[in-house]
């Protein structure tokens, strides 16, 4: 009798351990979101915004797309992965100044961006939330 809910322990224990590494696999390879999303401009962009929009234009563009709408080179950041609560504004100067490794997106590593000064780096956050907020992501 003992040894028999010993087994059943052993085999439920297996059973959880693969669904959670199936759970883990399949959410790690889930497909990704068509790039570039669409993005509704703002009617109006505040002054720091705008400056950010410039900065963004000439640093970030390349690969995040016009209006941060991401392209086949980098992800959209008007994208609820980037809302405030998931990646605080911190995020984004730690990103410039150190560069990501990739983790919800399979467009590879961001590389450090030299020459934005953490400033600059903040209007272009600016910018972006900006955009989200026009786009329903608060």
């Amino acid at each position: 009798m003992r040894q028999n809910m010993i087994t059943n322990r052993w085999l439920w224990l297996t059973v959880a351990l693969g669904l959670a590494l199936l759970t883990a696999y399949l959410s790690s390879h889930a497909p990704m979101p068509a790039v570039p999303v669409q993005v509704t401009a703002p009617a109006h962009l505040s002054q720091a915004a705008t400056q950010g929009q410039k900065l963004f234009a000439a640093n970030c563009q390349k690969c995040h797309g016009p209006s941060a709408a991401g392209s086949e080179r980098g992800p959209p950041l008007v994208h609820r992965y980037y809302e405030p609560d998931h990646h605080a504004d911190i995020s984004f100067q730690r990103a410039v100044e150190f560069g990501v490794k990739a983790h919800h997106w399979q467009f590879g590593d961001m590389p450090p961006i030299p020459g934005v000064s953490k400033d600059q780096v903040a209007l272009v956050v600016e910018y972006v939330r900006e955009l989200q907020r026009a786009n329903g992501i608060q």
